[in-house]
């Protein structure tokens, strides 16, 4: 487990659609164009350059980095309150569950089951389940 992809809210980045489906395709297609010599006429098409530098980043350096080190969404309820409290983890907070996470379970349902999980056994085991899933191709909302 990478703790550095661990969301506050319970989400695991590595586990996401972004980080396993998007990078891996935009890295396939960047190589794939820069094969058939796209980079040399990139610039004669419409936003070609925009386009090859927003490539070209998403496949070499990702599209995201995690909540944590400052991608998503900055006005997150979740995560400035998991800050000021110093929590890594919500599902660890003794405040948990609040009113912060409705709309979470709901676009994630996988979420509530695994903070439940987290908060019966731990960080590491909670850590292991998610390295578990991404080895088996889980990915959220697929």
């Amino acid at each position: 487990m990478n703790k550095d992809y661990i969301c506050h809210c319970g989400l695991y980045c590595e586990n996401c659609a972004v980080k396993s489906k998007v990078e891996p395709a935009a890295a396939v297609l960047f190589t794939e164009m820069q094969k058939a010599g796209f980079e040399d006429i990139i610039n004669y098409l419409p936003d070609g350059d925009s386009f090859w530098r927003f490539l070209k980043s998403v496949a070499q350096e990702g599209a995201c980095i995690s909540c944590k080190a400052g991608s998503g969404n900055p006005g997150c309820r979740v995560r400035s309150c998991a800050q000021e409290r110093g929590v890594e983890l919500c599902a660890l907070c003794n405040d948990y569950p609040c009113d912060k996470f409705p709309e979470f379970f709901e676009g994630y349902p996988v979420l509530k089951g695994d903070n439940e999980y987290a908060r019966a056994n731990g960080l590491e085991a909670w850590g292991k389940m998610q390295d578990a899933r991404r080895e088996n191709g889980f990915v959220y909302n697929d």
